[in-house]
Order: structure tokens, then C-alpha cells, then sequence
């Protein structure tokens, strides 16, 4: 994978902390507008070239492969560009604004022939594979909580009228899409669709801080909590008439699981690396290589079903 990287922030040097780890992929470029951040990545990380404007980077005829990790209001052009330029992509989560611009993009890009796929920790975790695995061993589910709450570094200068891009409502900032959208995927990768959805955000300066979301099943209810104007407090409790799996930890890393039945209680990690983005990233170099267009249609339609959701959550929250 020769890979051509649209953004400098966090996300990105969470990458760059591993990538080392993974000689299938190749560093070609990245694009930012800090020049000076640019070449700080580039000497440490072996970054071959740096670059301020996107389409300069996307006419790099070596770049195969580009990975899209810019503020969430800019992923749909992004994509859209690298498409055009017939680039494979990675996209950061929330993969867009709406589900609309999603079904956009993947049509763009199965009529090119290219591959694009949504970069979502926890679908690649073992520990989640486990849980997926596992679940019958607890009976028929009844209830699931999912709880992210992080208190943001940012949230203070916030309320002093410092709006930085993940308190943004105009960059498609809020908690919904920067913390819950991993409950989301938690919990719609083990049991597909919702029947219903009901969002109830505390909203501060016109975006959601916190908030509850309600997923309604036929037969069982998921409440996903997250919050980034409170204390840290993280967790996944599935509960069964046979049993309960819980986690102990934030659902983007699933740092572990526990399996308690009337028989027997089982604990264990097996993620392989102790970063949470590394088991992802290697999927992605086995896709790429091996073309998997079936794995990459099968994750299109979780990423859809997901998008889904944020839209109803967004139309219809209850304030």
C-alpha cells in the first residue's frame, strides 16, 4: 500500500506511532497547511513528501492509496477528490455529515472499481471479534449499555468561547459523532439495524456535549451514553437471561471482556497489539492487496447502516 495521508492531527500521529509496524505500507505523502508540522512528521516518521494542497498530493501518480483523517464536515469532498483521482480510500469516522453523501461516495467508487472503507477501530479488534463469538453463551439479550464519557482537555476553553472543531456544530462536531459513533458501531456490528432510534443530547452552545441514544430491537434495548462534558467513565454491559459480557474500558480499544454465566466466569484480552488502530490497519493492507471487494461491500453495508442512524439521531433528537 503506497499511501498518501489528508491530514496532521491527532488521529494521524496515533497512526504514525505504528505504521513502522507494518512494512506493507509505504509513507508517500501527507497534506496539512502547518508547513512546519508537515516537516516535523515527515523527518520523524520517514514521510517521503509533504505537501499543503490536496490536489498536488492526489497527482502523485506513486500514491495508490489515500487515508482521509480531516475535520468531519471536509470528508465527504476529500473522498470525492481522491476518488476522482482514482485513489483507494480511507476514511476516519463519522464517515460523513449524512447517509446520503455515504451512498454517494461507495457508488463512486464501485463504478471506479476502487476500494473505500470506513476506518472504525473496533470492528477489528479480537476482543470484539470474542464478544461477537461469544454471545449465545449468555442467552436471549435483554439489555445493552454502552457508555464512552470522556472529559475533553478542550471543554473548558470551549465554555470560555474557544470553539475548537470537535465542539463546531459548523465542522460537524459533537458528541454524537466523535464518541457515541463507536457505541454505534459496537452495537451495530453484533445485531444490524434498529427497529427505532431516540436521541437525547444535553446541548451547550448549540452542540451536543453529552447525550443518551436509544436503540430499540425487537426484542432487547441498547442505550449508548457518551459524554465529553463529564469525568471519564467508560464501559459495555451485555445482558442476557443465561448471562452478561461486560467491558471494561472505552469501546473504540474493547481493552477487554468478561463472560459471566450461572456456570462459570471467563476474562480475558486477546487484542493482539496493545494500539488500538494497529489491527485495523493491518486488515486494511490484506483488503488492498488481496483486492477483497466482498470484505469491503460487507463493511460498505455496516458503515450505511451506521450513517442510518446518525441521521435519524440527528433529525429527530429530543431536547
Amino acid at each position: 500500500m503506497k499511501l498518501g495521508i489528508i491530514g496532521a492531527g491527532l488521529i494521524v500521529k496515533d497512526f504514525l506511532s505504528f505504521a513502522h509496524e507494518l512494512p506493507e505500507i509505504s509513507l508517500c505523502g501527507i497534506v496539512a497547511r502547518n508547513l512546519e508540522n508537515l516537516k516535523q512528521l515527515s523527518n520523524r516518521y520517514g514521510i517521503k513528501k509533504i505537501y499543503t494542497d490536496i490536489d498536488t498530493c492526489l497527482n502523485n501518480k506513486e500514491i495508490d492509496t489515500i487515508y482521509v483523517a480531516v475535520p468531519n464536515n471536509m470528508h465527504y469532498n476529500v473522498v470525492k477528490k481522491a476518488l476522482e483521482a482514482n485513489k483507494n480510500v480511507i476514511c476516519e469516522k463519522p464517515f460523513t455529515l449524512i447517509y446520503e453523501e455515504a451512498v454517494e461516495l461507495f457508488e463512486l467508487a464501485e463504478s471506479k472499481d476502487l476500494i473505500l472503507i470506513e476506518a472504525i477501530t473496533n470492528q477489528y479488534l479480537e476482543n470484539y471479534k470474542e464478544i461477537k463469538n461469544n454471545l449465545s453463551k449468555i442467552g436471549n439479550v435483554r439489555l445493552i449499555e454502552c457508555n464512552y464519557s470522556q472529559l475533553s482537555s478542550r471543554y473548558e476553553a470551549f465554555k470560555e468561547g474557544i470553539i475548537a472543531p470537535v465542539f463546531d456544530k459548523n465542522q460537524g462536531g459533537g458528541v454524537l459523532r466523535d464518541l457515541n459513533i463507536y457505541n454505534i458501531h459496537f452495537v451495530v456490528g453484533l445485531f444490524g439495524k434498529p427497529d427505532n432510534i431516540s436521541y437525547y443530547p444535553n446541548i451547550v452552545k448549540d452542540i451536543d456535549t453529552s447525550g443518551i441514544l436509544v436503540l430499540q430491537y425487537r426484542d432487547f434495548k441498547a442505550v449508548c451514553i457518551a459524554a465529553k462534558d463529564t469525568f471519564n467513565n467508560s464501559y459495555v454491559n451485555i445482558q442476557g437471561d443465561g448471562g452478561i459480557i461486560k467491558v471494561i474500558g472505552p469501546t473504540n480499544e474493547v481493552p477487554n471482556y468478561s463472560i459471566q454465566t450461572k456456570d462459570s466466569t471467563i476474562e480475558d484480552n486477546k487484542n493482539s497489539h496493545a494500539h488500538r488502530m494497529y489491527a485495523e490497519f493491518k486488515k486494511f493492507v490484506e483488503i488492498f492487496r488481496n483486492k477483497d471487494y466482498e470484505f469491503v461491500k460487507k463493511q460498505k453495508e455496516h458503515s450505511l447502516i451506521v450513517m442510518s442512524v446518525l441521521d435519524k439521531a440527528m433529525k429527530y433528537q429530543i431536547v
